[in-house]
């Protein structure tokens, strides 16, 4: 309704940027890139905006997460083998992978410019790298996720996860999908309708959380999202994660919900109430 605004935006986001918003909005069978009747460039607008939001409600929970996944980790690896005994190749199932994870974290952390890895550069010659809680805040989410999945011990992977009240498989499969969701994020990418490459394992337990996951399409966002909302309350009680996320929903009539893998009766499920 206002062409000086799409003007605007065209120039601000770019055409291919917002192409991929609009798309919803075609008549697909007729395959000459035809819109919908009563379609305005306000609507896809609207859905860019969500998405961008959605982004950054997800990053922040990422954020979080990802922090006490990283310090679980750092705990348990000191507490059971002490300061470098995460290093210790008999620990991984697959010691040629291994021998790549500690190339990755010795370039990492040569090259970090951070002051505590400055310091212990500077005061220790031996051994090399740091000790476990100091790596696990150089290696990126990712290099976490294979850290940890690669572990030979299902005692090990189980008692990282146990914390969280989820099976190994679950822990470390979410963990590898989450740090691909924060890539997206991070990148600027969208998210809302993403089919992701990398999906987490459905869990079995706990029922509520089983429960809201079922009949969901699981290479989709509300998988990712209701585990999220699983996760929050037992790092953060004070979380408000949830409201946020559906106050976003209820404010953009625009966005379907089964675009983003929702179940039809996803509203009713435990996980999504008070």
């Amino acid at each position: 309704t206002d062409d000086d605004q799409a003007k605007h935006y065209l120039h601000r986001i770019s055409y291919y940027r917002l192409r991929a918003y609009w798309l919803p909005f075609e008549i697909s069978a007729q395959g000459d890139h035809t819109f919908r009747e009563d379609t305005t460039f306000e609507d896809i607008i609207k859905l860019y905006i969500f998405d961008r939001k959605l982004r950054l409600l997800v990053m922040d929970a990422i954020e979080h997460i990802e922090i006490a996944f990283r310090a679980q980790w750092a705990y348990h690896m000191a507490i059971k083998y002490g300061s470098h005994g995460y290093l210790e190749e008999n620990l991984y199932a697959d010691q040629i992978f291994h021998a790549d994870l500690v190339k990755r974290l010795n370039e990492d952390f040569q090259y970090s410019k951070d002051t505590f890895a400055k310091h212990y550069r500077n005061k220790y010659t031996a051994p090399e790298l740091p000790p476990v809680w100091m790596t696990s805040e150089i290696i990126s989410f990712g290099q976490l996720s294979k850290w940890i999945s690669s572990l030979k011990h299902r005692t090990d992977r189980n008692a990282i996860a146990a914390s969280f009240k989820l099976d190994e498989k679950v822990f470390t499969s979410f963990c590898l999908h989450l740090s691909h969701v924060r890539n997206i994020c991070a990148h600027h990418g969208r998210l809302w309708n993403k089919q992701f490459t990398i999906a987490m394992k459905p869990p079995k337990n706990p029922q509520q959380l089983a429960h809201a996951v079922r009949d969901a399409n699981p290479r989709k966002l509300h998988n990712t999202l209701v585990t999220i909302n699983y996760l929050l309350p037992i790092i953060d009680p004070m979380t408000q994660w949830r409201k946020r996320i559906l106050e976003l929903l209820n404010s953009y009539p625009v966005v379907s919900p089964a675009k983003m893998g929702f179940p039809n009766n996803w509203s009713n499920k435990i996980m999504w109430k008070s």
